[in-house]
């Protein structure tokens, strides 16, 4: 006899998929810049803030 049962596991909490949800306050010339850069990469927002975040991390230095 074949099994036939639909096995379903346990989704991972909000917040545990290795990603954080926030928002962010910005300038509308900002946004517009970055609308700019998704329309002609075919980004979404949310992936250029990433790169940007991710090569302003990369790339800052602490001055004291």
């Amino acid at each position: 006899m074949a099994n036939n049962k639909l096995s379903i596991t346990p989704r991972n909490p909000k917040g545990e998929d290795g990603y954080k949800t926030f928002s962010i306050r910005i300038k509308e010339d900002l946004c517009s810049r970055m609308d700019e850069i998704a329309a002609q990469t075919g980004r979404s927002r949310n992936e250029l803030v990433a790169l940007f975040i991710e090569y302003g991390l990369d790339n800052c230095e602490i001055v004291k």
